[in-house]
């Protein structure tokens, strides 16, 4: 209930005045709802441009985690290569590492393939997921080796055994790792912040510090557009929540 108390009054500064939204006691049901504040965060920004931005962004780099991820985690799991245990200790390794460490180097290596300033460079630099592969890997490391040695007797290929085998058994953990995907490029600032800056690319996320101008901060209209992000973010969650305690429980086994 604790957890719920600062969308509660989102939800409540949405229907209120600049002038009524921190105003002590809080009224949590405003006596005038202003509903004009759904209608006008439309028209002050191209708020429904930075949802399509922000859905594309999304759409993409979570398609591409699932596949990358997905891939790796059959190799690190399934198949045999030299230096297979080191490959993945070192890869999830960047797990601890801070994004703010290597964000300027980075940068500076995007800018020099010329991929800042467009969507295709945001998607190429998240299409990867260290943690994704990871929770692939322990996901199939439950699966016995012996459907994978059956499938190759009657002739199936590892690309048939990953598609036909695989996937099908990983649903759990496809649908936790699509909640962490989703979840994390739609709500991802500091990226589209520091690589966009044509106001036809931005995300929902940036598109919300438009309400906010040198002299004066629209807080109604910022809270109303932050209940519309939030309502895909919902929308996702709920429809896979069933899945995400199992996918969360079987990453955590070991066959």
């Amino acid at each position: 209930m604790v957890m719920f108390i600062p969308f509660a009054w989102m939800l409540s500064a949405s229907l209120k005045l600049d002038q009524d939204v921190f105003s002590f006691p809080v009224r949590w049901i405003p006596e005038n709802p202003r509903w004009l504040n759904y209608q006008e965060i439309w028209t002050t920004i191209p708020l429904g441009l930075f949802i399509f931005n922000s859905a594309k962004l999304t759409f993409f780099v979570t398609a591409l985690q699932l596949l990358t991820s997905s891939f790796a985690g059959y190799a690190f799991s399934k198949l045999q290569f030299k230096f297979k245990n080191a490959l993945f200790l070192g890869y999830v390794a960047t797990l601890a590492m801070p994004w703010h460490v290597y964000m300027v180097p980075q940068f500076i290596m995007m800018r020099g393939f010329h991929l800042n300033n467009s969507h295709l460079g945001i998607v190429c630099l998240q299409a990867f997921s260290a943690f994704g592969v990871f929770l692939m890997r322990q996901l199939y490391q439950s699966i016995p080796d012996e459907l994978c040695e059956a499938a190759r007797i009657d002739g199936m290929s590892e690309y048939g055994i990953w598609a036909r085998i695989m996937l099908p058994l990983s649903k759990p953990a496809l649908s936790t790792l699509t909640i962490f995907a989703f979840v994390t490029t739609w709500n991802d600032f500091l990226g589209p912040m520091i690589y966009l800056t044509k106001t036809n690319l931005k995300t929902i996320q940036i598109g919300l510090r438009m309400f906010i101008t040198q002299y004066s901060s629209e807080y109604g209209l910022i809270m109303a557009a932050s209940v519309v992000a939030l309502i895909p973010v919902l929308i996702v969650f709920l429809s896979l929540q069933r899945f995400f305690v199992q996918g969360i429980a079987t990453a955590g086994l070991k066959g």
